[in-house]
C-alpha cells in the first residue's frame, strides 16, 4: 500500500479476486488443457481490478464513473465465464461457487459506489 493511501475494500477485493483468477487459469491450462475459456476469463477477472485503479486515479467524477462501470461490465462477464466453466464441467461446484461468491460480491460493491457517485452529482 502506498503512504497516505488509506484502506479500500473494493480495490483490495478486486486484486484478491484477480490473483484468484490467475491461479484459476493456470489450473486450467495445465490440468485441464482447456485454452480458450480461461483466457477469456483470465481477461475479465484481471480488468475488473484494473479498471478500479484507473477509477481511482481519474482526473474527474465522469472519468471515475466510467471506468468504475467499465469495471463492472468486465465482473458481469466474468460471472459468465465462471458460470460456464461450471457447467460444461472443466469446474466443479466447488471451484465455481467460491469465486462466483467473490464476483457477485464485487458487482454489489461496484454497483453501489456507482449508484451513489450518480447521486453525489
Amino acid at each position: 500500500m502506498l503512504k497516505n493511501e488509506k484502506e479500500n475494500p473494493v480495490k483490495d477485493k478486486s486484486y484478491t479476486f484477480a490473483l484468484r483468477i490467475v491461479f484459476l487459469y493456470r489450473h486450467l491450462v495445465e490440468k485441464k488443457k482447456e485454452y480458450v475459456l480461461s483466457k477469456q476469463l483470465l481477461r475479465s477477472g484481471t480488468s475488473i481490478g484494473a479498471n478500479i485503479e484507473e477509477a481511482i486515479g481519474g482526473q474527474s467524477r465522469a472519468d471515475f464513473l466510467s471506468k468504475m462501470s467499465i469495471s463492472y461490465k468486465e465482473a458481469r462477464e466474468s460471472h459468465y465465464w465462471l458460470r460456464l466453466l461450471r457447467d460444461s464441467g472443466y469446474l466443479s461446484d466447488k471451484e465455481a461457487n467460491s469465486l462466483l461468491l467473490d464476483c457477485e460480491e464485487l458487482l454489489k460493491l461496484i454497483g453501489s459506489i456507482q449508484k451513489s457517485t450518480k447521486e453525489n452529482r
